[in-house]
């Protein structure tokens, strides 16, 4: 697996983690878990690390932390949640919450999840980081339209992650937000990298392009997971599944040969004629 520094402390980061939004919000099972159980055994046989989840993904918190302690492999993994709530109160309660159901004593990352009462919650993070609690912090959003206001805050702020929408359909990213992230040593985790499927929509029952042998793309996921972790901004990018074969193809993405910027054009171009 590819692995890229957090510009923070230098700490290497694989580059395909996984999201939890929907597929880990089940019961407990035997039926509903166990495919969450393969694709975390796969993911760190394979070399994932990061775990994203937050209070909003229902059960996700819970379930990650009982699977990841019940395979023995707890450890194995870098945790990322978010605090989603209104007030300094109600925020440490819900981050306190999310370290019980994850289990975890410390955890690595904590986002404010789509900038919802950001500033107050930043004291708490800046306040937590201090004492030990979590070892990095940062601010979420998935649409474009928050990315004018996720670069003002990256530019005025001390931060250590930044989580944005990034991918191959939707690019708008690209304008300076990802350069900017880069220039000030932020982070960048990148979610909906499929467009909520809209990709995988565009391209089906079209073949790949011949050349894309040549950066060891086997599939389309390989093919819009490669395009985003090219881009020298990015540090992971998080695609979501609950399905052992799509977690093995999408970890397959964080290894070989990365595109250039020649090649990138020629994705975006290629994409765009389908």
């Amino acid at each position: 697996m590819i692995e890229r520094k957090i510009p923070s402390t230098g700490e290497m980061m694989p580059v395909i983690g996984l999201g939890s939004w929907l597929q880990f919000d089940v019961g407990s099972s035997p039926a509903e878990r166990e495919p969450l159980r393969e694709v975390l055994r796969k993911m760190a046989e394979l070399g994932g690390k990061m775990i994203d989840s937050s209070p909003m993904y229902g059960k996700s918190e819970k379930v990650i932390g009982d699977l990841t302690n019940e395979l023995g492999i707890a450890d194995s993994f870098f945790y990322a949640t978010k605090v989603w709530t209104s007030g300094e109160k109600p925020g440490i309660e819900q981050m306190e919450s999310s370290l019980r159901k994850m289990r975890r004593s410390t955890m690595d990352l904590i986002e404010v999840h789509n900038l919802l009462d950001w500033k107050t919650h930043m004291r708490t993070l800046n306040k937590w980081k201090k004492e030990g609690r979590v070892r990095y912090i940062g601010l979420t959003h998935y649409t474009s339209s928050a990315h004018e206001k996720l670069e003002s805050i990256i530019k005025s702020e001390k931060i250590d992650f930044v989580q944005l929408n990034y991918s191959i359909g939707d690019r708008n990213a690209e304008g300076s937000l990802l350069n900017t992230a880069r220039e000030k040593g932020v982070a960048v985790i990148v979610n909906v990298p499929f467009d909520q499927d809209g990709l995988f929509r565009k391209v089906k029952g079209k073949k790949l392009p011949d050349w894309a042998g040549d950066y060891e793309i086997k599939s389309w996921g390989q093919f819009f997971l490669k395009f985003i972790i090219s881009h020298p901004a990015v540090t992971c990018v998080i695609p979501g599944t609950s399905d052992p074969e799509h977690l093995i193809d999408n970890m397959a993405a964080g290894t070989g040969n990365l595109p250039d910027a020649k090649a990138r054009y020629e994705m975006v171009s290629y994409f765009e004629r389908l």
